[in-house]
């Protein structure tokens, strides 16, 4: 599902800084795979690009099979919308849209009609166990339904790949396992799940944990190595 070869990123400045150096990585589908390290390691860099909001300095990103970056901006935006799901940790709920409303916004850029548009975003809602909310605006509603209402946004269009950054950063410990289940629940029928997490008890629940350290991937752990890694 995701293939990486030789993925560099270097932000640019008067003193630029290399974020990833190096990255040789493969995800097989269906695979559920954590990538930990520490604060300011690579690891959200490293998401960003497997999910296509940035482009890599060197090295090739392929999303199921296609080069990520051989696509135009246009292209690229119209892969992320049919293809992937991104939870953020800040949630990003926009916060004069409903529930509904926001998680209806994900599938604009597929053109899809407003009536479909609703149905869908209330059958992503039940899915969550937000149905009951849908009409409430994220001010109305707790850290934890914030953060369910950013997976429904996520899973709307049925993507194969869905990536979360963080996605219990800002729960506490009980509600962030309930959303680490709802996220394994949501991909049991054969989606790729890859998590950023600094949270060693998060890690422990997906198949596989990469290491990511200084920018270099450093060793995989789990059972479900299906994939591989590599860095020289």
């Amino acid at each position: 599902m995701i293939d990486l070869e030789a993925v560099e990123m270097v932000y640019p400045g008067p003193v630029p800084v290399i974020s990833l150096r190096d990255v040789n990585l493969h995800i097989g589908v269906g695979e559920r795979v954590a990538v930990v390290g520490t604060s300011g390691s690579g690891k959200s860099t490293l998401l960003h690009l497997m999910a296509g909001l940035d482009r890599p300095t060197a090295g090739t990103v392929r999303l199921d099979g296609t080069d990520l970056g051989r696509l135009s901006d246009r292209a690229l935006s119209g892969m992320r919308a049919h293809h992937v799901g991104i939870v953020f940790q800040q949630f990003h709920l926009i916060e004069t849209l409903t529930a509904a409303e926001n998680v209806a916004t994900a599938l604009l850029y597929r053109g899809v009609p407003a009536r479909r548009r609703w149905a869908l975003a209330a059958a992503a809602l039940e899915r969550v166990g937000l149905a009951h909310r849908s009409d409430h605006r994220p001010a109305r509603l707790s850290g934890g339904e914030r953060q369910r209402v950013a997976i429904g946004r996520a899973i709307v269009g049925e993507p194969q790949a869905l990536f979360a950054d963080e996605p219990t950063g800002n729960l506490d410990s009980s509600t962030g396992a309930q959303i680490m289940a709802l996220l394994r629940e949501v991909t049991a029928d054969g989606g790729t799940l890859v998590v950023v997490t600094h949270d060693p008890a998060v890690a422990s629940t997906m198949d596989r944990q990469v290491t990511v350290h200084d920018g270099r991937l450093l060793d995989t752990v789990g059972a479900g190595r299906t994939g591989g890694i590599d860095s020289d």
